[in-house]
């Protein structure tokens, strides 16, 4: 994982609409999510959320019990001032993920779009997948985003991982059953396109 303040000063020195990785609106998100069947108070963990826009969808659609974990302190302030009044019934947490030690069987769902590709390492890879089966309730859902195998090689300077389907899927392993999975080109405020590949996964109950 990317040092602490590689994050802090690219959300200090960028407009979090101006990052390659911004969506005005979440909607293959919020579609996945959505389409899980988990009532409006389910607890929803949205990992590397950040700045994203993801928490005013979820917000809009009348999602009540959600938090919001990123690594960088500034992300986080983005979004809390954006929503204002609505950012005190949201959970902000300031953690790296490969490191965290998440509640233990908290969440029904796990959603992370654009922070498991930065994981080069194996070891980062074994302990963000861990944080997965040890927050997210047996039985809950997983959605994880990353560029896949026709992405981009580096994204905000940093090298990337990329995937198809079955290889994002394999890296979870036998205790997540993939569901779902579906590409998407995401058109970066610089007018580029990357290509992304979701993938929806349910922790086996046993």
């Amino acid at each position: 994982m990317q040092s602490k303040d590689h994050w802090e000063k690219v959300y200090t020195s960028k407009a979090t609409d101006a990052v390659s990785w911004f969506q005005p609106h979440a909607d293959i998100s919020v579609g996945l999510i959505k389409a899980t069947g988990v009532c409006r108070d389910a607890s929803i963990i949205d990992v590397g959320g950040g700045a994203s826009t993801l928490v005013d969808d979820l917000l809009a659609a009348g999602y009540t019990n959600l938090s919001v974990l990123d690594l960088s302190a500034a992300a986080l302030a983005a979004a809390r001032n954006r929503l204002g009044e609505k950012a005190s019934s949201v959970q902000w947490i300031e953690a790296n993920i490969t490191k965290a030690n998440p509640p233990y069987h908290q969440f029904d769902i796990w959603h992370d779009r654009a922070v498991f590709h930065f994981l080069t390492s194996a070891e980062d890879r074994a302990a963000y997948v861990q944080a997965v089966f040890c927050a997210v309730k047996p039985g809950g859902h997983v959605i994880v985003a990353t560029f896949a195998e026709d992405g981009p090689e580096q994204c905000s300077g940093l090298p990337v991982m990329r995937y198809r389907a079955d290889e994002l899927h394999a890296e979870f392993g036998e205790a997540f059953s993939l569901l779902k999975h579906e590409k998407e080109a995401h058109h970066t405020p610089s007018g580029t396109v990357q290509q992304f590949v979701y993938c929806y996964c349910r922790r086996i109950s046993s």
